[in-house]
């Protein structure tokens, strides 16, 4: 067996085990390193009370404290399902250098989760999204981020 259908086995053990305790929807994740499982997690939106509390953050929370850094470089990220719009960004914030995935997105829109709604609502300018965004500058606020950016010994991500 290739070493991804491997991984992607145990993802959807995750997603199986989670969704079965009624923790969140049926999504696991994982995270490899170097051939290695670091980090694994399921949905727990329900039992956390989060929206946030997707497989994928969990994972990638998780993976981020077993190599004590916040870049994942090196790492692929294994999903249940395609990572939604949140956790897409969250690997991208990660700089995870891959990810596979074993239902489309199309999956998860036929028993309810609103992925397209979520995609489509990025691609409007802010003032047309459904969520209400408004742009009040505010003295002082720039200046915070010269600061930071300006000390010397600030942490760059």
């Amino acid at each position: 067996m290739h070493p991804d259908d491997t991984f992607l086995s145990r993802t959807l053990d995750l997603a199986r085990q989670g969704s079965s305790q009624g923790d969140g929807g049926p999504f696991g994740a994982l995270i490899v390193h170097q051939g290695k499982i670091i980090a694994e997690s399921w949905n727990r939106v329900i039992a956390t009370v989060d929206p946030t509390a997707h497989a994928e953050i969990g994972a990638i929370r998780s993976a981020c404290q077993s190599l004590d850094r916040y870049h994942l470089t090196g790492c692929t990220l294994y999903a249940s399902s395609e990572p939604c719009p949140m956790c897409l960004s969250a690997a991208y914030w990660a700089r995870i250098d891959r990810i596979v995935f074993a239902n489309r997105r199309d999956a998860a829109a036929a028993i309810g989760f609103c992925d397209a709604d979520l995609y489509d609502e990025l691609q409007r300018d802010p003032g047309e999204r459904r969520i209400v965004m408004e742009h009040r500058p505010q003295a002082g606020a720039r200046e915070i981020m010269t600061a930071w950016a300006a000390n010397p010994d600030h942490s760059s991500y």
